[in-house]
C-alpha cells in the first residue's frame, strides 16, 4: 500500500484543498440528500463462490450472509415497492471487492448495506456494525484485515488495490470528503445495533475500520458483522432460517427507522423514543479489545425484562445481559480498572442501590470476579 510521505506544510496544504473541495461537494450532496428520499438500496452479501469467508463446524459465511441479504431485500421490496433493491450477488458467485462498491456507485445508491459474519475465539459472540474509519483496537484491525484479505483470490491477485491509500491520513481525508454520508452511516449503524439488541443479541457497538468495500462507496455505507460462526451457539443461530429471519427483520426495522428520520416521519411512540435515547447512549466506539477485562456494576436482577428507562434505574444508562435465565442490569464501563468500578459501586449504593456489586466481563462474557481482577492486573 502507498502511504503519504509529505512535510507538514504539504499536509496542511493538502488538508486545506480537501476541505475546500469538500465544502463544494457537500453543498451539492446536501442539495440532493436533503430530499430525504431513499430510492435505491444496494445489499451486499459478503464473500461468495470460491471465497467461502469464515466458517464454523458446518456453516460458511458466504451462505448465511446471502440468506439474510435476500430476506432483507424481500422485506424492503414488499414494504416499499417504489424503492429499487440491488444485490451485489443473489447467488453463490464470487464478486471482487472493488466491483461491489462500483455496483453501488453505478446504481446511484442511497444506502449500501454489507452483510458479513465474524470469526474469533469460540467464546466471542454478538453483533457489531462498522463504518469507514480508523480502527481503535487490534481486534477491529483484525476484522478489517480478514475481510480485506479476499483480494488475493481476485484474478489480478489484488494488484489494483495497490493504488488504494489506506493510511490514516488518507482515511481521515476520505472521511472529511464524505462527511455528510459518514454521519448518515453512523446513524443507520446505531439503529441496527439497537434493533439487534431488542431480539437479545449482544451489542458489541458501532465501530470504525478501514474496509476496502466501504472505501470507494459514495453514499451512506455500513458493514454488519452479524455474529461469530466460530461460536457454536452463534453458528447455529446464524444458519437457522427462523433466526436468520429475525436478523433480517431487525435490519429492516433499522432501515425503516432510518428512512423515516430522513423523511421527517415520526413513526415512534413516546416509549420507543425513550428506549432509543437510552440505547444510543450505549452506541460508542468500544475501546476494549477481546483480551481486555470490562468491569461493570450490577444493580438489578429480574425474571422478566425491565424497560431500560424504568424509573427504578434513576436515569442511569443501563446495560442488560442475560445469564441463567435471568435478566441482569449493570451500569458503568471500566476497562481493566477494578478500582474505578469499585468506586462506581459505592456511588450506586449511595444512590440507593444497596446491593450493587462489581462484575467482570471478558470478550462480552461474564467471568468469575477474582479471575477478572487477576487478568486485569496482568
Amino acid at each position: 500500500m502507498i502511504y503519504f510521505k509529505k512535510s507538514w506544510r504539504i499536509k496542511a496544504l493538502t488538508a486545506f484543498s480537501v476541505l475546500m473541495c469538500t465544502s463544494m461537494l457537500s453543498i451539492a450532496q446536501e442539495d440532493e440528500f436533503s430530499l430525504g428520499t431513499i430510492r435505491t438500496v444496494v445489499i451486499d452479501a459478503g464473500h461468495g463462490g470460491k471465497d467461502p469467508g469464515c466458517h464454523g463446524n458446518f456453516a460458511q459465511e458466504k451462505h448465511v450472509c446471502l440468506d439474510m441479504a435476500l430476506m432483507l431485500g424481500d422485506k424492503i421490496k414488499n414494504a416499499y415497492p417504489d424503492i429499487k433493491v440491488v444485490y451485489t450477488r443473489d447467488t453463490d458467485v464470487f464478486v471482487e471487492l472493488d466491483e461491489r462498491a462500483k455496483i453501488a456507485n453505478r446504481n446511484n445508491a442511497d444506502l449500501f448495506i454489507c452483510i458479513h459474519a465474524n470469526a474469533a475465539s469460540p467464546s466471542a459472540y454478538g453483533t457489531e456494525t462498522y463504518v469507514l474509519g480508523l480502527h481503535r483496537t487490534e481486534a477491529q484491525q483484525r476484522v478489517a484485515e480478514r475481510e480485506n484479505s479476499i483480494i488475493h483470490l481476485e484474478d489480478d491477485g489484488g494488484e489494483k488495490y495497490k493504488s488504494f491509500d489506506m493510511s490514516p491520513d488518507a482515511i481521515i481525508a476520505r472521511q472529511i470528503q464524505l462527511s455528510v454520508f459518514l454521519d448518515q452511516s453512523i446513524m443507520f449503524a446505531s439503529h441496527l445495533q439497537s434493533e439487534f439488541k431488542k431480539i437479545g443479541r449482544h451489542d458489541r457497538g458501532v465501530k470504525q475500520a478501514g474496509f476496502l468495500v466501504l472505501y470507494k462507496t459514495t453514499m451512506p455505507s455500513v458493514l454488519i458483522e452479524t455474529g461469530f460462526l466460530t461460536n457454536p451457539k452463534e453458528e447455529k443461530f446464524l444458519s437457522d432460517s427462523t433466526t436468520q429471519l429475525q436478523m433480517a427483520n431487525s435490519m429492516f426495522n433499522a432501515f425503516q427507522t432510518y428512512k423515516n428520520e430522513l423523511e421527517g416521519v415520526d413513526s415512534q411512540t413516546e416509549l420507543e423514543r425513550e428506549e432509543e435515547v437510552v440505547n444510543n447512549k450505549e452506541i460508542v466506539v468500544d475501546e476494549a479489545t477481546s483480551e481486555d477485562i470490562v468491569f461493570r456494576v450490577q444493580i438489578e436482577t429480574s425474571e422478566k425484562a425491565i424497560r431500560l428507562t424504568d424509573p427504578k434505574f434513576k436515569g442511569n444508562t443501563v446495560f442488560q445481559y442475560q445469564q441463567g435465565g435471568l435478566y441482569k442490569y449493570t451500569v458503568g464501563y471500566h476497562v481493566n480498572d477494578f478500582d474505578a468500578a469499585n468506586e462506581h459501586k459505592q456511588k450506586m449504593r449511595n444512590e440507593g442501590f444497596e446491593h450493587a456489586f462489581v462484575v467482570g466481563f471478558l470478550d462480552g462474557e461474564r467471568i468469575d470476579l477474582q479471575k477478572a481482577i487477576n487478568l486485569a492486573e496482568k
